[in-house]
């Protein structure tokens, strides 16, 4: 008789590193499968991110249209961020990808919800806090991508609208703008700054950090 559902432990059997670039590696791992078959599987490790959905008095969230090059064009996104500054907070880096991209700052945070972005072949995970009582302060010069991105505040109702016409399709741009309705529309408040993030990805920092020391040690 085989294992019941759910009570299969997925051990790594090793482990080889495919790839590794500036933002993204690349590992295949071999996994014991059920029924005791082991089986590659491609993991791409990444920094993780964080964005955020800012919220000024009209009730209108700050957008930004940015070109992607994997897609080969500009997507409706919300302001985000890497986790690539070494023993950063999250939170203080959203509040600083907050100012460097959109030239905001909040006096209000809370976390609004967690993304996999695509769990079936990376680890990468987004936190989206939600940022209220906003406030405009200079922006720092963008440069790359950013140089040409567009910065709009568009009512959330509109918002969603832009997601259900296919207009946003950046999946943390999805999940952020649709959470914040549902959220509005229970009268509900983000959780608290100290919730646990399970999935925020570690691997990848780790990587780049022992890489560092290698590299200033010789």
């Amino acid at each position: 008789m085989g294992e019941q559902p759910g009570a299969h432990e997925f051990d790594t059997r090793g482990s080889r590193t495919v790839y590794d670039g500036a933002i993204v590696a690349l590992r295949v791992d071999d996994v014991a499968m059920p029924g005791g078959r082991v089986a590659e599987r491609e993991v791409v490790e990444h920094y993780g991110a964080v964005a955020i959905a800012a919220v000024d008095d009209q009730d209108r969230v700050t957008l930004v249209h940015q070109y992607r090059r994997p897609l080969g064009r500009r997507l409706w996104e919300l302001p985000a961020g890497l986790l690539d500054h070494a023993g950063e907070d999250p939170l203080d880096a959203a509040r600083r990808e907050l100012v460097e991209e959109v030239g905001l700052t909040a006096r209000t945070w809370g976390v609004l919800v967690d993304v996999a972005s695509s769990p079936g072949f990376t680890d990468e995970s987004v936190r989206v806090y939600l940022a209220e009582e906003v406030t405009d302060v200079d922006r720092p010069d963008a440069h790359d991508e950013e140089a040409d991105m567009e910065i709009s505040r568009v009512a959330l109702a509109d918002a969603v609208d832009m997601v259900l016409r296919g207009e946003i399709v950046n999946a943390t741009a999805v999940a952020g703008v649709t959470s914040l309705a549902a959220l509005r529309a229970r009268g509900g408040r983000p959780r608290p700054l100290d919730t646990p993030w399970v999935d925020r990805p570690t691997r990848f920092a780790e990587r780049a950090r022992h890489g560092a020391e290698r590299t200033r040690h010789g």
